[in-house]
């Protein structure tokens, strides 16, 4: 009977295990290289700020939306990232749910196309003057 909860407890690790995120950074040639900042630093951004700053890089997040991650991660990643660029702050240029991928079932004469689905954010790492 002992096997039930961890029965239970493994499908429930397993699931959300299933929840992906991947990310990539570029730092921008020409541009300064500022040493790595702490994550817990760089602010999160929806539009540029008012104040002097250099466009440093850009990060790009693709996660997946069937489970969807924790937006807590998605953000913890961003910041990760951009982090690693020596930012002190990101500004979010595209953040949308779109196709990543296809798969097809069924015999060659009626198969059937379905669309999978991710989110995709890019934001671009910058450091203020």
């Amino acid at each position: 009977m002992k096997a039930a909860p961890l029965l239970t407890a493994a499908v429930a690790l397993l699931l959300a295990a299933c929840a992906s995120i991947d990310a990539t950074s570029t730092q921008y040639v020409g541009a300064p290289h500022p040493a790595a900042t702490s994550p817990a630093s760089v602010q999160i951004l929806r539009e540029e700020p008012k104040k002097p700053f250099d466009r440093i890089g850009e990060v790009k997040i693709d996660a997946s939306t069937d489970p969807a991650p924790a937006v807590a991660d998605i953000e913890n990643r961003l910041r990760t990232e951009a982090a690693l660029l020596g930012a002190d702050a990101v500004v979010i240029v595209y953040d949308r749910i779109q196709p990543v991928g296809a798969y097809v079932s069924g015999p060659y004469w009626a198969a059937t196309v379905q669309d999978i689905e991710g989110q995709r954010l890019v934001g671009i790492a910058i450091k203020y003057r």
